[in-house]
């Protein structure tokens, strides 16, 4: 499924008028629906109407596995208007009675991709504004990140087997990845730090600087890719964004420790928790093996997936993205000193 092919059976959805409470929106009125971004689990669409502009979301799937996936997504972005640097939703209908997937409408948030030579320094007050929010006890709908290094490591046990267990596989980095997974599996023990001193929040997830808006002229930065948030520790997000293979998604930035560093100074900035000032730098160390591991698994599972036609939505720059991460030599550059020297690695 791609978005040409749907295109026809979206408009077709929209004239039903089925989705109440976007502004000024009526599908008695001319419109245009025009592609706007292919993910891997969702096909968006810009709907514009003389001035107005919206954007539709349909769900194609789930990492989570969940049936209501494009629920989950809309209760999380009403949790987060606030913020003032995410899409306001409009409606959701996961109905399925017309098309055959989860439909979310929100807003339309204008700009282009996010630098990360100019916008880190934003981005770092951006994640202060989110997990600062006034979220329910518990994170109402949301997912608790109970265990976190165990949740992780689960995750990658369950995708990465698609990679190690592949005909297609390269036999050293098979074996080498196999020994990352068996050393995650002691040290995700480690989490007993955020068990002992939690400080959860809503977290995204998923950072990489495709998901990310810059409004050049209003001098704003947005997060807009809301698939897969958690109530978990503010350190996820960090730590996810300055992982290398995070940083490469769409481009050719690498962090470096200096800029890292000035990162989570300004976020520390943003923080009125002293307590969280003081620990965050020790919450994203810990994290960050675990971030690099996902991060390969993922890529791992996609790289096989694409080439057995099990993958729902294809998109061509993933897979070459995915490909160039199967690199033993990267992968030992990030994962060498944790199997040496122990989670604590700098």
């Amino acid at each position: 499924m791609d978005l040409a092919t749907l295109l026809p059976r979206v408009r077709e959805y929209l004239l039903d008028d089925r989705l109440q409470g976007i502004p000024d929106w009526t599908p008695a009125a001319p419109f245009d629906v025009i592609p706007l971004a292919q993910g891997e689990y969702n096909l968006n669409y810009t709907v514009r109407q003389g001035n107005r502009r919206w954007v539709l979301r349909v769900n194609i799937g789930s990492q989570i596995q969940r049936e209501d996936q494009i629920v989950y997504e809309y209760d999380a972005l009403r949790l987060l208007i606030s913020s003032g640097v995410t899409p306001v939703p409009f409606a959701v209908d996961d109905s399925r009675s017309h098309l055959p997937y989860g439909v979310l409408a929100m807003s339309f948030l204008p700009g282009g991709r996010m630098d990360y030579t100019r916008d880190l320094e934003d981005a770092a007050r951006l994640f202060a504004r989110i997990h600062t929010l006034d979220i329910p006890a518990g994170g109402s709908h949301l997912i608790a990140e109970e265990r976190p290094l165990t949740m992780t490591y689960h995750e990658c046990a369950r995708l990465l087997p698609v990679y190690l267990e592949s005909e297609l596989a390269d036999p050293g980095l098979r074996d080498y990845l196999a020994d990352v997974l068996t050393w995650a599996a002691e040290a995700r023990h480690a989490e007993a730090y955020f068990v002992a001193d939690p400080w959860p929040c809503i977290i995204n997830t998923e950072v990489n600087s495709g998901n990310f808006i810059a409004d050049r002229e209003e001098g704003r930065l947005y997060l807009v890719d809301w698939e897969k948030p958690l109530y978990g520790d503010p350190s996820q997000d960090l730590s996810h964004f300055c992982a290398p293979m995070t940083t490469l998604w769409k481009t050719d930035y690498r962090m470096t420790p200096d800029a890292k560093r000035r990162f989570i100074k300004t976020y520390k900035g943003g923080i009125r928790d002293a307590h969280l000032r003081d620990t965050i730098d020790d919450r994203v160390r810990l994290r960050d093996p675990f971030n690099y591991l996902r991060g390969i698994s993922w890529s791992a599972m996609a790289w096989v997936s694409y080439q057995t036609g099990e993958h729902a939505v294809r998109n061509a720059d993933t897979f070459r993205k995915v490909t160039d991460y199967l690199n033993l030599a990267f992968q030992r550059e990030m994962f060498d000193p944790y199997l040496s020297t122990g989670v604590h690695a700098a």
